[in-house]
Order: structure tokens, then sequence, then C-alpha cells
């Protein structure tokens, strides 16, 4: 049996890869402390795992639920962004619901790319942009995320031709793997390109919530006309520690809902109803969770940050996102560091060269790691004469 030459070309999911490394370590009997994956380690708030319960014995949510979302779920959604961002949404064309944030995603270019088509794709970035434009049998122009602009893209360094081909537009701020986090001005670059060029921008905002400082991060529907464009997608695992519930949402211009939702009733059945109370009582009743959860993250960040800085790691603090962005120095690349610090440690940060080739020379390290485990792995890091910059 021959693989279809997308399968062929697609290349092994990086999350995958580091999971057999780190279980074969484990079965050899290293204790390892894990940095990888950004997979909260709380668990679901109280309240929301009790509304879930209740809905779950309600027999009515055992049917197939609604393709789009329930009505109450997408007034949700709406409501969430009239009180976080001041961005007006219509519940009924403007919000569907996704089975996670990376569903809509990845489902998004089936709804736009023809083959030969081209997608403009942020590097480093999140993979499954660029693979979901590969299984759309599209081609990917990758735009460089530099340290010297902040990790935005610089739209006039995109030549005029990329940009009269490109059909849709990846974003992600906060932005996973760098943390940088982007302001109202950039997102009004951002449309003005779009409308010049005609491309749809998908923004990825699921850390919209994850902020370590005052300033609480920007949805890219904040600016005016943006929903002539824009599309946005979010999700409740960060925010609400619900990653293994897949329930998310993409919402803004109409067209492109109808679109994807469109697309939904021939390859889904929608979102189990009883989750979706469980997102509602999120959305509408949470708001002490996620505060308790960012000074959790910022007590975590500033415990690695201090940590490793005395050892003489160049790091900075981020704003957003439970993700540290950290520029190597040694010799090596991302990946050979890496492996050298796990090797003489148990301690894994992330190559940065899995999320695109401008990831080399940085590892991210996520913040999902208790106090005590985070004590330790800089404890050994010390222990292990483990040099940063040679």
């Amino acid at each position: 049996m021959e693989n279809s030459n997308r399968i062929k070309n697609l290349p092994p999911y990086l999350f995958a890869e580091i999971d057999k490394m780190i279980n074969k370590a484990k079965s050899e009997g290293m204790d390892v402390i894990n940095f990888g994956i950004g997979d909260p380690d709380q668990p679901t708030p109280q309240n929301i795992v009790n509304k879930m319960r209740e809905a779950v014995q309600d027999p009515t949510t055992h049917s197939y639920p609604s393709y789009e979302g329930l009505v109450e779920y997408r007034k949700a959604v709406s409501n969430y962004y009239k009180d976080r961002f001041d961005v007006d949404l219509e519940p009924n064309t403007e919000v569907v619901s996704l089975i996670g944030s990376k569903e809509g995603i990845a489902h998004l270019p089936l709804c736009y790319i023809n083959p030969g088509d081209c997608a403009l794709i942020p590097d480093p970035g999140y993979p499954v942009y660029k693979t979901s434009i590969l299984l759309a049998d599209g081609n990917t122009i990758m735009i460089p995320l530099k340290k010297e602009n902040e990790f935005l893209p610089d739209l006039a360094k995109i030549e005029v031709e990329s940009a009269e081909k490109a059909k849709i537009f990846f974003l992600n701020y906060p932005n996973n793997p760098t943390s940088a986090v982007a302001n109202l001005d950039f997102f009004k670059e951002v449309i003005a390109f779009a409308k010049k060029y005609n491309i749809i921008i998908a923004h990825d905002a699921a850390y919209t919530d994850i902020y370590l400082d005052k300033n609480a991060p920007h949805s890219i529907l904040e600016v005016e006309g943006a929903k002539d464009v824009a599309v946005e997608f979010n999700s409740l695992s960060k925010p609400f520690n619900m990653t293994g519930w897949r329930i998310g949402w993409a919402c803004g211009n109409k067209d492109v809902i109808e679109s994807l939702g469109r697309l939904k009733t021939n390859i889904d059945s929608g979102i189990f109803e009883a989750i979706q109370y469980a997102g509602i009582e999120a959305l509408s009743n949470s708001k002490k969770s996620i505060i308790e959860m960012r000074k959790l993250y910022k007590k975590r960040r500033d415990l690695i940050v201090d940590g490793l800085t005395k050892l003489g790691w160049n790091i900075k603090a981020n704003k957003a996102t439970f993700y540290l962005w950290v520029e190597v120095l040694e010799d090596l690349t991302s990946s050979e560091f890496s492996k050298k610090l796990f090797k003489k440690t148990g301690v894994f940060f992330t190559p940065g060269i899995g999320w695109g080739d401008y990831g080399e020379n940085y590892l991210r390290i996520a913040l999902t790691v208790n106090s005590d485990r985070i004590k330790e792995a800089i404890k050994r890091i010390e222990e292990s004469n483990f040099i940063y910059n040679n």
C-alpha cells in the first residue's frame, strides 16, 4: 500500500518524536523533568468540572450535537469577546464551535486553498500552520520572525509577488514559541496589508489570557474593519486547563465562518453538548481561576529566570504565554544543545528548530512544571557543570 503524496510529504510531528525520546529514557530509569510540551499541569477548575458532571447526567446531551455548536455556547463566546475586548460578535453568523482550535486551524485551508495556492506562514511557528497548507496541496511562503523585529513579521519585507500569491496569512499573538506580544498598531498594519492584497488573516489567539504583567494582549478583531478579512481562533485549553476536553471556537469574518462550518458538517459531528455547557461555565464564571493561574505561571517564570540567570544563562522573562524563548549561545545547534543537556541532567528543553528554520539557536521552556521540580532542574544543571556559553 502506497501512501498519498500528502502523507509522504508530512514531517513527523515534533512532539510525537520528543515523546518517544523521553519515554525511552524513562524506561531506562531516568528521572525526567520535562519542560517540553505546553500542557497545563493543574486540574480544570472545580466549577467547570461540576457543570460537566451535571450536564453529562442529562440525557438530552447524549444525542448528536449541532455542527456549529450550541447557540448558548456561541453566545457565551460573544459575551466573552464583548467583556474582554469590547468586540461585538453575532453568535449565529460570526462564531463557530471547534473541537479545539487546532482542528479549525488545520481545516481552514481546505476551505480556500486549491492545489498550488500559497499561504504566508510564520517561522518559527506552530507546526500545524504549515502542515495544514501541505495537506490542502498548497505551497508555503515562510515569513521570518526575528529578534531584531521583536518576533513580529516585517510586512515591508514581504515581496509583492508573495503577497499577491497568498490567500491565507497565519499569525499567532501572544506567540508560540517566542512569547512575543503584538500591539494594536501592528494589527492595524496587518489588516491594511490583508485588504490591499485580498488575504485572509487567520489569527491564532490561544494565549490571549495568559499574560504575566498588567498589559492584557489584544484581539485582532479590535481593529476597525478587521472582520472584513480576519478570523480568530481561540480555545479553552490553556486558560482553563482544559487541553483534554477539546473545545474552542473560530470567530470573525462571517463568510469564512460559514465556510468552516460547512466543511465541519462533512467531517465531524460537533462537540459533545455536555462539554459545551462546561465551556459556557468556563467563559462565564471562571475569571478568578484565570487570575490565580497567571500568578502561578509568573511565580514559576521568576523562579526559572532567576535560577538560570545566576548560572550564567542569557534569559529574558516572557510577558505572555507560559513559554520562555531562550537563545542558545554555545556553539551547538538547538537540537544538539537540548540533547546534551538532557543526557547530562535529565532536564528537557525543547529545541527551537522544531518550529522552523528561524527557531534554530533557541530553546523553548514551558512553565508547566511545578516549583519543586523547577528547583530540582536548576540544581541538576548547576551540579552537572553544564556550561551554557563557551
